[in-house]
């Protein structure tokens, strides 16, 4: 089901877009109409085929080009009209149009960035601070399910939800290890990890991937074979926008059984929430490795004092099993919860996929998965992993930070780990937040009105939250997740060159020991940095 049709109704020729475009490289010395005709012609020249590239290029003046760039765009604090807008957006339908939007970008001195499903969390696949062409890669979806080799292909482009569906048309016992937000991109979300229900039994989604293809910086088409062992590993985990643009990824697709198990309880602070969320802590990622329990943490309404609001924790859970498994095994690892089997629906693997985003209803049909259309919410995000157990004391002051004024919309997520994650080397991709790891947190706050004072009010409230739990997270670094992408980390310079010190900020939390291998790879692949955003791989080379 496609909700959006990319491409104009009419093509347009080459010649009246660069009477269109327009913007100034004055270091050139060329006028601006030769500016507008050097580099679409240079489009032309790259792409071998000028009627195929012209319907996949929106300039600022183009009809569509607001409604193409707002369509996968995911976080409205970085759509104001003071947001810088790309110089021009390409939708490529073919790999030479992508080579030649690198090939064309350097030459005329214009960054990229790289957008699949535009969920990064500051907006750096579609926000830059100087003149930018943005690689849309919506057209480039395309999934090719191999039920009896449990594979896949799956262009880049592509979402999560899209994935899925696809999974569940060929097979019934076939699965994914990715997130639940179906209308996450597989470019972005791959390439920085992607963890989700099926994380303990079998890892990560970048654990999965067994070939890849990708364009490099001289416009180079690659495979697994071609890039070599040291670029394969950095994509898978390090954030492959630093590296070149993924078109494809290759991955193994895991066995489920006919029949899973969820289930979704609450709980509030009168409820025993402190103490239930306290011995989650300890039994979550030590539990069986087909037992995955979630904990969301909000402040909802009171139902024993009017007008007062009160902290509920959800335990939402995904079992690879039957019901009577569940609570059996629950009763035995977690009595204090009290589940019994009227808390627990038994479902295949694609109705879970269904059943947990929150903002999917109950009756929709499938085909919803394929519905990329979602709203631009306004939110500041932050993360953290857990090596010990927050104290009681620690959360009844947590709560405490619920009551403040700009938690209407607050979340925090608590991700088990353990179970598989324990037994993959931390080296074994970019991603080295495994054995020792309890818990991430995923803390997220929203809010409406979209002025600068309003969203540094909020923001500030996500500092002041991230700096109470500083004593009660992982140290030296303090990691943080690349996919929950924070700029308060550290950013790089507006230039092609970053220190080591400078980009360690935010690249050790990310990375910790694996972040000099990235750096070591990028140096090799990508000399002159030309793939390059606040907070991408930096090359230690001077060209």
């Amino acid at each position: 089901m496609q909700k959006h049709k990319m491409k104009s109704n009419i093509p347009i020729p080459l010649l009246f877009l660069s009477i269109l475009f327009s913007f100034s490289w004055a270091a050139l010395g060329l006028t601006h109409q030769q500016q507008h005709h050097s580099f679409l012609q240079c489009l032309n020249r790259h792409s071998g085929d000028a009627n195929s590239i012209s319907t996949v290029i929106y300039t600022q003046t183009n009809s569509s080009f607001s409604s193409v760039l707002e369509f996968s765009l995911r976080n409205a604090r970085f759509s104001t009209p003071n947001t810088l807008k790309p110089l021009v957006i390409v939708t490529p339908s073919h790999v030479s149009h992508i080579q030649a939007t690198i090939n064309c970008s350097r030459t005329h001195g214009l960054q990229i960035r790289i957008r699949s499903g535009g969920h990064d969390y500051e907006g750096l696949s579609y926000v830059s601070q100087v003149p930018f062409v943005i690689i849309d890669l919506i057209n480039l979806r395309s999934i090719d399910v191999d039920a009896e080799n449990k594979t896949a292909w799956i262009q880049a482009g592509a979402t999560i939800g899209e994935l899925y569906y696809r999974i569940a048309e060929k097979s019934s016992t076939l699965a994914f290890p990715a997130g639940i937000c179906p209308t996450v991109g597989v470019g972005g979300h791959f390439s920085g990890g992607g963890y989700g229900m099926l994380m303990r039994k079998y890892g990560l989604a970048a654990d999965q991937i067994i070939d890849a293809q990708l364009v490099d910086v001289n416009g180079k088409f690659l495979d697994k074979n071609s890039m070599g062992e040291d670029l394969f590993w950095a994509i898978r985990g390090g954030g492959a926008a630093s590296f070149g643009v993924v078109v494809a990824w290759k991955v193994k697709l895991v066995p489920v059984p006919s029949t899973l198990t969820v289930f979704t309880v609450n709980r509030t602070l009168k409820e025993n929430g402190t103490m239930l969320v306290h011995k989650w802590q300890s039994v979550a990622p030590k539990i069986h490795e087909d037992l995955y329990i979630r904990l969301f943490l909000r402040a909802v309404n009171s139902s024993q004092q009017e007008g007062k609001r009160t902290i509920q924790a959800s335990f939402v859970s995904l079992y690879l099993g039957r019901a009577d498994e569940l609570v059996d095994l629950m009763q035995k690892s977690f009595p204090e919860l009290g589940i019994v089997k009227e808390d627990c629906i038994e479902m295949s693997w694609i109705q879970s996929i269904m059943y947990f985003p929150s903002d999917i209803p109950e009756d929709a049909p499938l085909e919803i998965l394929l519905n990329r259309t979602g709203s631009a919410g306004i939110f500041k995000g932050k993360s953290d992993y857990v090596t010990q157990t927050i104290p009681e004391t620690a959360l009844e002051g947590l709560w405490q930070r619920f009551y403040e004024d700009e938690t209407e919309s607050l979340e925090i997520l608590f991700s088990p780990y353990g179970g598989n994650m324990d037994d993959i080397p931390e080296t074994e991709t970019p991603y080295s937040h495994r054995a020792g790891i309890l818990f991430n947190i995923h803390y997220v706050v929203g809010w409406s009105e979209e002025d600068a004072s309003e969203s540094q009010r909020y923001i500030n409230f996500m500092r002041r939250l991230y700096r109470y739990m500083e004593p009660y997270v992982s140290k030296s670094p303090r990691r943080a997740y690349m996919n929950y992408r924070d700029l308060d980390l550290g950013t790089n310079n507006n230039g092609p060159y970053t220190s080591y010190k400078q980009a360690s900020k935010w690249g050790l939390p990310y990375f910790d020991k694996n972040f000099n291998r990235l750096i070591h790879v990028k140096t090799l692949v990508d000399p002159t940095n030309f793939f390059r955003h606040q907070q991408s791989i930096p090359s230690l080379s001077r060209g």
